[in-house]
């Protein structure tokens, strides 16, 4: 069917497309150049940093913010790649609600994905008009890969047969099989699903962590400042609000505010190893199953990378590609774990 191969492009250019948004995101943001043009949607009241470098009112309207062409060009282009992202997904949108009769796809999916998308798009202006708020720049991060992740289900969604939204989201993991394959399954599903949400908060952590930029607080690894447990400030590490005239740009936390939300991004990321680890294992020593196991062996795979990404991103002092690079791998684990989840429901 043409509209079945024409949305199956399309979900899959842009679920690429979303991946490099969401990297490229992460690199703006560690190269500073998240309000390298202070207004939004354009640049200097102008379409290209071009335009504003070429601007007489640039330095008028913006004295306090001259333009840096670089960082401009920088968070421009994220923009331009968050455009052409839009544009496919409404196009998506488009035909699968056109083609709601054939039942190729969930059209409650798909509406989830035009709301995430039009959050995103406030997210993205409030990012900027907020100075990098940490609580909206969190919130950013985590609905682009909300928007990541629905693309991924979406595409393999449409890479089953088109009966397949009717029947087996609604019977749920192991409606096929009997007996004691469908007890490992349904156990496995849950397993999945519970290291999917400390996954998800711990991402949300890592979210704070950058967005306050936390990230350089332990500078060395397993220890913190040469210490197990250095000074903290829990009062103040996890405020969610400071208020509107704040520029939060670099920061506004002390040092020891920032080490309790280092602290308790690393335990996060003990607890959301341990629970998806645990997933993977439960999937690869059930003879029941096998078919699951190969995406149980990625998931794997995709957490021992995380955690090498992760440790060696501060033995080696945050360099900048190992940083963007740990961004990365968050999402390729998290598509690992949405994949693991599909091959169990799918039964």
């Amino acid at each position: 069917m043409p509209a079945a191969r024409w949305m199956r492009r399309l979900a899959i250019a842009g679920f690429i497309l979303c991946f490099i948004v969401v990297v490229l995101g992460a690199y703006v943001r560690l190269t500073a150049a998240g309000l390298g043009c202070p207004d939004w949607p354009g640049c200097y009241g102008e379409l290209t940093p071009s335009g504003a470098a070429g601007g007489a009112h640039t330095q008028a309207e913006y004295a306090s913010r001259p333009l840096e062409v670089g960082k401009a060009w920088r968070e421009m282009i994220h923009r331009y790649a968050v455009g052409t992202l839009s544009l496919l997904i409404l196009v998506l949108a488009v035909l699968a609600i056109r083609a709601r009769r054939a039942r190729l796809v969930s059209i409650p999916l798909v509406l989830a994905l035009l709301a995430t998308l039009i959050l995103q798009a406030l997210l993205g202006m409030l990012t900027v008009t907020w100075r990098l708020n940490p609580l909206i720049v969190t919130l950013h991060l985590l609905f682009g890969l909300t928007t990541l992740a629905l693309l991924w289900w979406l595409t393999l969604g449409l890479s089953q047969p088109a009966t397949s939204w009717g029947a087996s989201a609604m019977r749920g993991p192991g409606h096929s099989i009997s007996g004691g394959a469908a007890v490992s399954y349904v156990s496995a599903y849950r397993l999945a699903l519970l290291g999917l949400v400390a996954l998800v908060v711990q991402i949300a952590l890592g979210g704070w962590t950058s967005s306050n930029y936390a990230a350089i607080a332990c500078p060395d690894f397993p220890t913190c400042q040469g210490a197990w447990w250095p000074a903290t400030d829990y009062r103040h590490a996890f405020v969610l609000w400071h208020g509107l005239e704040t520029n939060y740009e670099g920061g506004v936390l002390a040092s020891p505010a920032r080490v309790a939300i280092q602290l308790t991004h690393r335990l996060g990321a003990l607890i959301a190893a341990t629970a998806l680890a645990l997933a993977a294992l439960f999937v690869l020593r059930r003879r029941g199953l096998a078919a699951a196991r190969p995406r149980a062996g990625l998931l794997l795979a995709a957490l021992a990378l995380q955690l090498l990404i992760g440790v060696s991103m501060v033995m080696r002092g945050f360099p900048l590609w190992l940083a963007s690079a740990h961004t990365a791998g968050a999402a390729l684990l998290l598509l690992a774990t949405l994949a693991l989840l599909r091959a169990l429901s799918a039964r």
